[in-house]
């Protein structure tokens, strides 16, 4: 490639010299231009860095013959200037789809005045007006150059911001899924790890089968970490490598893939048991009638988020809580679900606190991630001191009329 760009500037060089010769010295300047437009493009593709200096090599070229060199404002020399211009445009067209911005910004604004200017030479009694008249008039094809190379700049910046976009989305579920779900069975790990430290040396029963519970936690931690990585493989699946989304639409995207896979009410039994298992505290979940029927696939899915993160908070900052309860009930139009904790000194109060997160000086980014997504969803999200102890509070409107009082 480097071979053939040489030779291309190599030949181009020798042809503008040979014509030089035969046409003399009025023509330099265009050819000139004309030979740095067909080295650049005989370069192509590496040549699009710089084909802003391109443009404002031969703008430079263009400002020469126009106002510096033999033969300017003749009939004869005008012939030359308009193939410095066509040169000119053809670069400007190419420095604004390709050139980065500080170079066309330089190069590509010296070709535009060295077009709009190369005609006021032809006429040396014009007046002002009719000198802007004559620039305005050769700022249409400068115009027509920035619209040829500009919109598909534009599209494809449009695009990349897309992706961006999509991309942040994606990373911000993931990071969602791994607080909301591998920290509540990591901080249960953590939990069960300390228990079998203090209780090791006099109770090896109780230390085995708290390696028993770490084991299925961290089983359960795995799963949460496979289901998140299918979720980044189906929406890479589903989008191509221009960020487009193929011939999904709606829920079949790759948000809707993220939101089919993520489990909902019907594992919220799962859960209580393995947090009662875990911590040894009393965990109830009262779950009136109707309420699964009146929740959708997305709403179903928050609400196994916000017990997931209320539950992973009582054994992160309140392990001395003697009972959690966790209530789903609904009316006809929402479904509420609450966790409340009792606040009470239970048998985790001889343990440390799990350390926090380093959430920097905002904090609290579970809670304030999962009232955005409650709100997402046309609810409402409440937390606080709840008698001696603390309750989370989600409301979510209802998706079926069917629904039944609680």
């Amino acid at each position: 490639m480097a071979h053939r760009h040489r030779a291309v500037v190599s030949v181009v060089t020798a042809a503008c010299c040979v014509a030089t010769l035969f046409l003399g010295v009025r023509p330099v300047p265009a050819l000139a231009a004309v030979g740095v437009a067909l080295g650049t493009f005989g370069c192509w593709p590496r040549s699009r860095a710089w084909s802003g200096a391109a443009t404002g090599a031969t703008g430079v070229l263009l400002l020469a013959a126009t106002f510096a060199w033999p033969g300017r404002g003749t009939t004869e020399g005008s012939v030359w200037h308009m193939v410095a211009v066509g040169a000119v445009l053809l670069l400007l067209t190419a420095a604004v789809r390709w050139s980065p911005r500080r170079q066309l910004l330089a190069g590509g604004g010296l070709g535009a005045v060295a077009v709009a200017v190369w005609t006021v030479p032809l006429v040396p009694d014009a007046s002002f007006f009719e000198c802007l008249g004559l620039m305005s008039f050769w700022s249409a094809p400068i115009v027509g150059s920035a619209v040829v190379g500009g919109y598909p700049r534009l599209m494809e910046d449009r695009r990349r911001q897309a992706v961006l976009a999509a991309r942040r989305a994606q990373q911000l579920e993931l990071a969602h899924d791994l607080h909301d779900f591998v920290a509540h069975d990591v901080s249960g790990i953590v939990v069960q790890a300390q228990a079998a430290r203090f209780v090791a040396q006099h109770d090896p029963v109780a230390a085995i089968q708290a390696l028993e519970r770490i084991e299925r936690a961290g089983l359960a931690a795995l799963a949460s970490i496979d289901r998140t990585v299918r979720m980044l493989h189906a929406a890479e699946r589903n989008t191509d490598g221009n960020g487009n989304s193929g011939d999904l639409t709606g829920d079949e995207t790759a948000g809707g893939v993220a939101r089919t896979i993520l489990p909902g009410t019907d594992q919220l039994s799962e859960v209580m048991d393995r947090f009662s298992e875990t911590e040894q505290i009393r965990a109830r979940l009262d779950v009136a009638p109707g309420v699964t029927d009146a929740l959708s696939r997305e709403g179903a899915a928050t609400v196994h988020r916000v017990v997931v993160e209320a539950l992973t908070n009582v054994r992160r900052h309140a392990p001395g809580a003697a009972g959690v309860r966790v209530a789903l009930s609904t009316d006809r139009t929402t479904v509420e679900v609450s966790v409340t904790n009792d606040g009470g000194r239970g048998r985790s109060s001889h343990l440390p606190l799990l350390p926090r997160l380093d959430r920097g000086a905002r904090g609290g980014g579970g809670l304030l991630a999962l009232a955005e997504r409650v709100r997402t969803c046309g609810g409402t999200f409440a937390c606080g001191p709840y008698q001696d102890g603390w309750r989370v509070t989600a409301t979510l409107p209802a998706t079926r009329p069917g629904a039944t009082a609680s």
